[in-house]
């Protein structure tokens, strides 16, 4: 995915997780305007749909874009970044609703940087499915 690409996931990220409160907050909007501008995106047609506010984003929208912007083995830059944008957005109004703080939680555990149980164990099965497989590969 190209700059403008993940700039462009990171704003539809940043729209979604300010309506996952049901509304958008007076300063969120701004904080989004600023960011469309900041990354050339404010004449985007897709996202100036997002930012017009005409139809609310739904939360199960903002998680799958989060999880398309991760992808399944997230850079530690891509990571921050979106975390440092989201806080952002998350505390400009001064007021952190609980399921924005779900977000930032949910976000939290994918942090690349630390492996959770489940997925160093995931790691270890692949290994082994590798030797196991090879193997297999040679006695055939």
């Amino acid at each position: 995915m190209n700059e403008q690409n993940k700039n462009k996931q990171l704003l539809k990220i940043l729209i979604g997780a300010a309506w996952i409160d049901g509304i958008i907050q007076t300063e969120e909007r701004d904080y989004l305007k600023q960011m469309a501008q900041r990354h050339g995106l404010s004449e985007d047609d897709d996202l100036k749909d997002l930012l017009s506010e005409l139809k609310p984003v739904q939360p199960h929208q903002c998680y799958q874009w989060l999880e398309e912007y991760l992808g399944d083995n997230p850079s530690r830059n891509d990571y921050q970044k979106l975390l440092e944008t989201l806080s952002a957005l998350v505390y400009s109004d001064g007021d952190i609703q609980m399921q924005e703080a779900q977000l930032l939680t949910k976000l939290q555990l994918l942090d690349p940087a630390q492996d959770s149980p489940q997925s160093a164990f995931d790691k270890i099965l692949k290994t082994i499915q590798k030797v196991y497989k090879k193997a297999v590969d040679q006695k055939i």
